[in-house]
């Protein structure tokens, strides 16, 4: 049924929280292929008036390493037999970056957890799980901070 699942991940608990969820299907439905993906945002426009093009561009370079180092630790955590584990790391916006890949590369299904925002704090942050849910080409799989735990 799926072949190709996505994992947009940005570092933080509560998306690694789609961890398990990713694995239970991942070996469930014996998925040959499992994609963590890291988008690393472009620095905002108002600090990008004082900052140097240099000092930017090594930023940039910085935090694509950090991303990497990132989903090489937590592949290497996943243990996921009878599936391939690949990464990737994109430049750009979030949630533009996760639909751009998943179409682009035949992605079956996407996995993403939720921050659990809501109100005034979903507003100005915006919710990037609610973008890929409404315009994803293929499945989503949206976990709350709350479902952490399986079973």
């Amino acid at each position: 049924m799926y072949r190709k699942i996505l994992v947009p991940l940005d570092g933080s608990e509560f998306a690694e929280c789609v961890l398990p969820h990713a694995k239970a299907v991942a070996t469930g439905c014996q998925v040959p292929e499992v994609v963590l993906l890291y988008v690393v945002e472009p620095v905002r426009q108002p600090a990008r008036a004082y900052m140097d093009s240099s000092v930017l561009e090594q930023a940039q370079r910085d935090s694509m390493t950090s991303a990497k180092d990132y989903l090489n630790k937590v592949s290497s955590d996943l243990n996921l037999p009878g599936s391939t584990v690949q990464t990737a790391v994109v430049e750009g916006y979030p949630g533009e970056q996760i639909l751009d890949y998943a179409e682009k590369n035949q992605v079956d299904l996407i996995t993403m957890s939720t921050h659990g925002r809501s109100g005034v704090a979903r507003w100005a942050v915006g919710s990037i799980a609610d973008r890929v849910l409404r315009h994803s080409v293929a499945p989503v799989l949206v976990s709350s901070p709350a479902a952490c735990r399986i079973g």
